[in-house]
């Protein structure tokens, strides 16, 4: 009588487990970067640039 062989789905699982890790990254990597699109964070540099440029020119005595 001929055996049937059990089926093995260990490639399957390790695919599943894969793809469900890629799928994770990208959706915390898009809520991460979410922050960025609004342009608070641009606009938030502009004013600390502006007033270290003020600070620089503000502390120079002419001569």
């Amino acid at each position: 009588m001929a055996e049937e062989q059990e089926k093995d789905n260990t490639w399957l699982i390790a695919g599943v487990a894969i793809a469900a890790v890629i799928v994770l990254v990208v959706l915390l990597k898009q809520d991460e970067t979410k922050h960025l699109q609004s342009g608070a964070v641009a606009a938030s540099n502009a004013e600390v640039f502006s007033k270290i440029d003020a600070k620089k020119t503000g502390n120079k005595t002419e001569q």
